[in-house]
């Protein structure tokens, strides 16, 4: 994987580091697991409640926030234009950006077009360039005073229909980062990454609406949507792997269940069922770092 890797404080484990302390990385689904939004839309999330929420207001809630990431998307992050040219990972065509000055770089006028050639993946890297610098910025430096309250109302409307699912998952992906008090983790670095089987543009501007761009960088956020969730767990081992870096999948999916297996890391299955074993609220992270433990333990036993 041919990318220029930040350092630990956006993300990236430096020798340094590895070697003084452990490092965990998380490995998070984002869809029915960071956040809801399929399982709202078709009503299985209200149909596992027997009656117990309202299935029309589920998908209400659903259909306003697809209605928020296009828009994001296409007023925002060029989705219009580089819809059919998804890539797994923001940094992908580093190698074809050459740094040069966007301030005030017109992209309309730039003819950003087919064939996907040199030229255009140029076009295409300063594109996601000026996306990662968006999102740095926050979704308030994005939109207008109005549109913000119609975001925060939104994630609170939803928050609550869900009993806390939101809060709470952002709340463990803090505790993982060690920002929260609860959760001291001083004697351990960790770092968050999403795999999702999304397009990237639109699982970026899902990272910002459901409030996950301070626990989560943009260029930790990877779509496996032509190259399989196998494929990004390699590159994010290849990327961060070293003597004391452990590795956790967590996610709702067969797929990533699969793949975690062959990378012989732990997996946790998240499910929206009010019975699920790990869910949120509920999944935390001595739960998680048991599952760790376990896999680890045997690890070094075995070795």
């Amino acid at each position: 994987m041919d990318e220029t890797v930040p350092a630990l404080v956006t993300g990236q484990a430096s020798t340094d580091a590895v070697t003084e302390q452990p490092v965990n990385v998380y490995i998070w689904d984002m869809d029915e697991t960071l956040i809801l939004l399929k399982s709202l839309l078709d009503g299985s999330y209200a149909g596992a409640f027997d009656g117990l929420k309202d299935r029309e207001k589920s998908t209400e809630i659903g259909k306003r926030w697809e209605n928020l990431i296009l828009e994001l998307c296409d007023e925002h992050f060029f989705y219009e234009e580089i819809e059919n040219y998804n890539e797994p990972y923001l940094n992908a065509l580093n190698e074809y950006d050459d740094g040069r000055d966007l301030t005030s770089y017109d992209f309309e006028a730039d003819s950003f077009s087919s064939p996907y050639d040199d030229a255009n993946k140029k076009k295409l890297a300063y594109r996601h360039r000026a996306i990662g610098e968006k999102y740095a910025k926050g979704l308030e430096k994005i939109l207008d005073q109005h549109m913000v309250k119609v975001c925060n109302d939104q994630y609170s409307l939803t928050d609550k229909y869900t009993d806390g699912w939101l809060s709470s998952a952002h709340k463990l992906l803090e505790e993982a980062l060690g920002k929260s008090a609860s959760a001291p983790t001083a004697k351990s670095s960790s770092i968050n990454c999403i795999v999702t089987s999304g397009s990237l543009i639109p699982s970026l501007a899902k990272c910002l609406l459901y409030r996950l761009d301070d626990v989560v960088s943009s260029d930790n956020v990877y779509s496996s949507w032509e190259v399989g969730k196998l494929q990004c767990f390699k590159w994010i081992k290849e990327r961060f792997d070293g003597p004391n870096v452990r590795f956790c999948a967590i996610g709702d999916g067969h797929e990533e269940c699969t793949a975690a297996q062959i990378m012989k890391w732990p997996f946790i299955k998240i499910e929206f069922r009010p019975e699920a074993h790990h869910r949120f609220p509920g999944l935390d992270m001595p739960t998680v770092q048991t599952y760790m433990d376990v896999i680890y333990e045997s690890s070094s036993k075995d070795g």
